[in-house]
């Protein structure tokens, strides 16, 4: 088990706990994204001081709380201005994430067809999200891009997956709409 001390890190990992007893997975991220705005938006968890701290020339990943009960992990990412991902899955595991600062702008991705290599992909909406706004992600409707618009500020998410999220299929654009899939290890920044 991973764990991080931080003010107000026993409401947010109680908040959790009590989220992912729920009996389907529709009602844990429901009830688990109210819980992660209303603990934003009330500014009850005061995450450490290196999650405000960009790592330059990627997006930060640092793990805060890995539940070996549950098996669910908490991420936060630093988003430099500018920073995103590409089309993204998120390996069928749930997900609910939740903007802490700043903003950040999700784009949804239908999946209309694939072969071996290839995805057509089409975007079926976007939102800019700012401080204390949360969504939730449920395969088989997993496919998004993740974007800080800002030209000088960071933004920060806090995301809370099922498992451990060590890796993830990414898309490449090719053209007219179609992406080439690659697998993608990712990597955790370190928390100090």
């Amino acid at each position: 088990m991973i764990t991080l001390d931080f003010p107000g890190s026993n409401k947010l990992i109680e908040a959790i706990d009590a989220s992912v007893a729920k009996d389907s997975t529709p009602a844990i991220t429901d009830t688990l994204r109210n819980a992660l705005c209303r603990l934003i938006r009330e500014n009850e968890v005061q995450l450490p001081a290196c999650v405000f701290e960009s790592a330059g020339d990627h997006y930060a990943r640092r793990e805060l709380y890995r539940s070996d009960e549950h098996g669910y992990s908490v991420v936060a990412m630093t988003w430099g201005p500018g920073q995103g991902t590409l089309i993204h899955d998120h390996s069928g595991m749930w997900c609910v994430e939740g903007v802490w600062n700043g903003a950040l702008e999700i784009v949804q991705y239908e999946l209309l067809d694939h072969d071996d290599q290839r995805y057509h992909f089409r975007p079926v909406g976007s939102i800019q999200a700012g401080p204390g706004s949360a969504g939730s992600l449920i395969p088989p409707h997993e496919y998004h891009t993740i974007r800080n618009p800002s030209d000088n500020a960071i933004a920060i998410s806090l995301h809370i997956y099922s498992g451990r999220m060590t890796q993830c299929a990414v898309f490449n654009p090719e053209g007219d709409d179609w992406y080439l899939r690659d697998e993608r290890q990712l990597g955790l920044d370190r928390v100090h």
